[in-house]
């Protein structure tokens, strides 16, 4: 791949690791585990022989276990791209975000200078119980560990560890060093990034995954948020790559009705499965919006198919990622496990979403690429005679394969294909250029006792982006003046970060939300 290619698909690029981690259909098959009697196949026994023969008689030593990884993971790769194998190492880590908590003291951070600086801390949580706040660096672990590392996977092994026990942490909270208890705890990972009311009529919902605990986080937020006025509601599925089909059918529960049908699972050793609407729905007559990107993957898809195939509410973005199979995970005898692909899902109205992978891993990935460079992110494409055409009760014309097709199309953000911006995020240049600006406006934040007061009450200056651009150290932007569109996308992002650290993950999406062309779109379908 050209750097040119690189460059202009970064943020795609992004997010590509983590929807082809995604799946729908998340299982843990506990009670079945793959035992030998499992593995009684002729072809196996071969597999198994050649391993023990070159494990035997081979003229070199040799790791049996790494090259037998790479035979399943060969074998795997000829099936489909989602069909994965998961070594026992890092079975834990893969299945924290789809259990929904992991167990730790509950903080971000940063890496900066070879020191640790927390970047938020969990309200409620350990280290905000142990007197932790946000500007502290960590200088060492347990009396004995000394923090000078860019590993940020070292010092999470550091600090995670089970529920109850304990870690010391030495700390300098401007220029004061300080020692604090920390008790690990369950520390949730939230599917949930925000939920608050536009007006007093329109509601809005943004879901980030669908672990374990989304479904009841989201009825909360629904339930809260019609004793609030909420009279239509906005959910924003846009880079939601997706997780557990169950949690997914139950928040399309809410809103259809009549044992309507959600969604159906088949494949060639798995008979059709029907899932439909089986109880009262909290929101089954308001008006809905769903907002998707070509992030938004699998069981986002599975919401989206079921609300446009029975007219139920608009669906606005860019085509979703097209991705309809179904995976369930089976453990091996050894502790690793099996991600495979046992079944494809299809909407109520029969359309498959799954887009072709005939071509090869590299090329599925490439698709999204692909998208850019043909310009469909950024003009609303036409659509290809040989899609598989359905109707809806109401007359409106679906397409099968290769994702959901929006109702309204909203191009791309024509910013983010600036190279000089794109260098910006992958380098993290934003994200810790506004970590440092928030401590030195710390004070000036005070006065805004909300997150609304926030947005309309301050603005990141322009010297704020200029000092952007050096500490970026970044040539290309130094010495080219920027477009009044690019200093208020930059200005917007630091405001949004700024408000991640004070007000968490939801004050960031709010930041962001205010002026998004999708959200405006959204807002008009819903007073028309």
């Amino acid at each position: 791949m050209s750097n040119r290619k690189i460059n202009t698909a970064l943020p795609i690029l992004f997010s590509i690791a983590v929807i082809l981690g995604m799946f729908v259909g998340y299982k843990l098959h506990s009670n079945m585990p793959m035992t030998k009697s499992f593995f009684s196949s002729s072809g196996s026994n071969r597999l198994n022989e050649v391993m023990q023969l070159v494990k035997k008689r081979y003229v070199d030593k040799v790791n049996v276990d790494s090259i037998t990884d790479n035979a399943i993971n060969k074998v795997l790769e000829s099936l489909d791209p989602h069909s994965v194998f998961i070594p026992a190492s890092d079975l834990l880590a893969v299945n924290e975000n789809l259990e929904g908590h992991f167990e730790g003291i509950g903080i971000e951070f940063n890496i900066f200078d070879d020191t640790v600086h927390i970047l938020s801390v969990l309200e409620n949580g350990p280290a905000k119980i142990s007197g932790m706040m946000v500007g502290d660096k960590i200088l060492m672990v347990n009396d004995s560990v000394s923090i000078k590392l860019k590993d940020t996977e070292k010092f999470k092994s550091w600090v995670k560890g089970p529920g109850g026990t304990k870690v010391s942490l030495k700390i300098m909270r401007e220029n004061k060093i300080m020692t604090l208890q920390v008790t690990r705890g369950k520390i949730p990972i939230t599917s949930l990034d925000a939920s608050y009311m536009i007006d007093k009529d329109h509601g809005y919902i943004k879901l980030n995954r669908f672990s374990a605990n989304t479904y009841a986080e989201f009825i909360e937020a629904l339930e809260r948020l019609k004793k609030e006025g909420m009279k239509s509601l906005i959910l924003d599925l846009r880079d939601n790559g997706g997780g557990i089909l169950e949690e997914a059918i139950d928040i399309v529960d809410e809103f259809l009705g009549n044992n309507l049908m959600i969604v159906y699972t088949e494949g060639a050793n798995n008979p059709r499965k029907e899932y439909k609407a089986k109880r009262p729905g909290v929101f089954e007559t308001g008006k809905l919006v769903i907002l998707m990107n070509e992030n938004s993957a699998s069981a986002s898809e599975v919401i989206a198919g079921a609300i446009q195939d029975h007219d139920r509410g608009q669906i606005i973005g860019r085509r979703s990622f097209g991705k309809g199979l179904v995976q369930e995970q089976l453990y091996l005898s050894d502790g690793s496990a099996l991600r495979l692909t046992t079944a494809r899902y299809y909407t109520p109205l029969g359309r498959s979403i799954q887009k072709p992978y005939a071509d090869g891993v590299e090329s599925y990935d490439m698709e999204l690429i692909n998208r850019i460079h043909n310009k469909e992110t950024f003009k609303d494409p036409s659509i290809s005679n040989n899609k598989a055409v359905f109707k809806t009760a109401k007359g409106k014309t679906l397409y099968g394969g290769g994702g959901i097709t929006p109702d309204e199309y909203i191009p791309f953000d024509s910013t983010l294909y600036d190279t000089s911006i794109n260098k910006l995020y992958a380098n993290n240049a934003i994200g810790n250029f506004s970590y440092r600006y928030f401590l030195s406006q710390r004070q000036r934040l005070t006065q805004y006792r909300s997150i609304e007061e926030y947005i309309s009450g301050y603005e990141v200056t322009d010297k704020a982006v200029e000092d952007l651009i050096k500490f970026s150290n970044n040539p290309e932007l130094q010495y080219r003046p920027l477009t009044k569109t690019s200093v208020k996308f930059l200005k917007t992002r630091i405001k949004a970060m700024m408000a991640r650290i004070k007000w968490n993950e939801s004050g960031y999406v709010q930041v962001l939300n205010d002026g998004d062309e999708n959200i405006a779109k959204g807002l008009v379908y819903l007073r028309n």
